[in-house]
C-alpha cells in the first residue's frame, strides 16, 4: 500500500508550482484529478515539443494524473466540480489571483460546505497584501526575492537554470498538505494553506539574508564559485575539463596544499591562513591553483582530491546526468507512458524501496473526462449535452 492511497486530490493547476506539488502527492499514491480548460488545457502543454512532440515541463510535472476538461463558467461544469469535491481530501489551485473567489471555490466558501477539505492556494505573492494581484512568473520571483542579486558574475546576474521559485512553492505546498492530512487525522477538520512563491524563495535565500543583516554588504556575485568560502567552485584542469571542489575547514586546506597542489608552504602563508583571508585573496590563490592543475587531467585532479578526502565533483552536462553511473547503479530510472510513447523518468527521492511509487502515465488532454463524469453519476446524454455546449 502506498502512503497516500485512498486520498483524492482535485486540482485547478497550470505551469509548474501546483502541478509539481500534486505530482508528488500522486507519486505517493494519491488520486489526482487535474481539471483543465477544454481545447487548450494547461498552457504548459505547449511550452515546447522536446519530448517526442510533448512539452518537457509538462511530462515532468504531470505523470500519474487524470485529466478532466471542464469550462467552469458553465453551470453544469460547476455542478461537476462540487460532485468532485464532495468526497475529495485536498483541493489545490494556482489560477490567477481572485479566480477561485469569483467561482465560489475559495476556502471561505468551501470550508463551510466541505469542512474536511484541505485547500491549498499557490500564488506569486499570497492572497493578500499590496502585491496580491500582481502577475508572477518564475524569473520575476527570482528577481523580486533577491536571488538574482547574488547569482551570476559581478555585473552579470544569472537566473537559475530550472524553475527554482516554482519548485520551492510546489515543495512547500506538498509538505504543508502532508502536515494538514496528519492534523486532520487528529481533528477531523481540513485547513487552509496559502503558499506564495515569493515567501518560498525568500526562505531559500537563507544565509545571504543573514550575511547582509543590519545593512552589511551582501555576498558578491562569484559565478559558480562560493561567495564566502574559498577555494570552493570550478577550476579548469590541463585537459580543458572543469573540476568542482570545495574546502570546508583548515584541516582540508592543509591537505589540499600538501597532497593536491604539492605546495605545503601555502598552508601557513599569511594571505591564505584562514577562510576569510582566502576569500579576500581569491584571485592570487586561484592563479596558484590553476597553475598547479595545468599539468594534470581532470581525472588526475579528482583522484588527488579523493585521496586527500576533499569534496569534489565533475561539471556534468545533461548527457552526463542521463548516463550518471550512480543513478544507474542504484536503479533510479524507470519508464512512464505518455501519449507519445514511453519516456524515462527518475524515481522520486526518498521513497522507501518497499513502496513502489505510482509512476503512472502522463495524461492526454481530457482523456479521463467521460470516465470521471460517469463515475459521478452523469448520464451519457448529459455528457453529450455538455460537450455540445462546450462545458467539457
Amino acid at each position: 500500500m502506498r502512503p497516500l492511497e485512498g486520498i483524492k486530490v482535485v486540482t485547478f493547476e497550470h505551469a509548474i508550482a501546483a502541478p509539481f506539488c500534486t505530482r508528488q502527492l500522486a507519486d505517493l499514491g494519491a488520486r489526482v484529478i487535474k481539471v483543465e480548460r477544454p481545447g487548450t488545457g494547461d498552457f504548459a502543454r505547449n511550452y515546447d515539443e522536446r519530448v517526442s512532440g510533448l512539452a518537457s515541463h509538462f511530462v515532468w510535472t504531470n505523470r500519474s494524473k487524470e485529466s478532466l476538461t471542464l469550462d467552469v463558467k458553465e453551470p453544469h461544469a460547476v455542478d461537476v466540480v462540487h460532485k468532485l469535491l464532495a468526497d475529495a481530501d485536498v483541493f489545490v489551485q494556482n489560477l490567477a489571483p481572485g479566480a477561485t473567489q469569483r467561482l465560489g471555490l475559495d476556502y471561505g466558501a468551501l470550508s463551510t460546505r466541505y469542512p474536511r477539505l484541505i485547500v491549498c492556494d499557490i500564488s506569486g505573492y499570497g492572497l493578500d497584501g499590496p502585491m496580491r494581484d500582481k502577475k508572477a512568473y518564475d524569473l520575476l520571483i527570482q528577481s523580486e526575492s533577491g536571488f538574482l542579486s547574488i547569482t551570476g558574475s559581478e555585473g552579470e546576474p544569472a537566473k537559475a537554470g530550472c524553475s527554482i521559485a516554482d519548485i520551492a512553492a510546489g515543495m512547500y505546498g506538498y509538505t504543508n498538505i502532508l502536515a494538514a492530512l496528519i492534523e486532520r487525522g487528529r481533528t477531523g477538520r481540513g485547513r487552509h494553506i496559502d503558499v506564495s512563491m515569493l515567501e518560498s524563495m525568500v526562505e531559500w535565500m537563507s544565509y545571504p539574508l543573514y550575511y547582509a543583516i543590519d545593512g552589511q554588504a551582501a555576498p558578491r556575485q562569484t559565478g559558480a564559485s562560493h561567495a564566502t568560502i574559498f577555494p570552493y567552485g570550478p577550476f579548469m584542469a590541463g585537459d580543458g575539463k572543469t573540476v568542482m571542489l570545495g574546502l570546508q575547514n583548515e584541516r582540508e586546506w592543509k591537505a589540499f596544499c600538501e597532497s593536491v597542489i604539492g605546495q605545503p608552504q601555502l598552508a601557513s602563508d599569511d594571505r591564505f591562513s584562514s577562510n576569510s583571508r582566502r576569500v579576500a585573496n581569491r584571485e592570487p590563490l586561484a592563479g596558484v591553483i590553476l597553475e598547479a592543475f595545468a599539468s594534470l587531467s581532470a581525472a588526475q585532479v579528482i583522484g588527488r582530491l579523493d585521496d586527500a578526502g576533499i569534496a569534489n565533483a565533475r561539471m556534468n552536462d545533461m548527457r552526463g546526468v542521463w548516463n550518471h553511473e550512480q543513478l544507474i547503479a542504484r536503479q533510479r530510472w524507470t519508464k512512464v507512458s505518455t501519449p507519445a510513447g514511453e519516456i524515462p523518468a527518475l524515481y522520486p527521492p526518498g521513497v522507501a524501496p518497499a513502496d513502489e511509487p505510482t509512476m503512472g502515465p502522463v495524461p492526454a488532454l481530457g482523456q479521463d473526462t467521460d470516465a470521471i463524469l460517469r463515475e459521478l453519476g452523469l448520464s451519457d446524454s448529459l455528457i453529450e449535452e455538455m460537450r455540445v455546449a462546450g462545458a467539457v
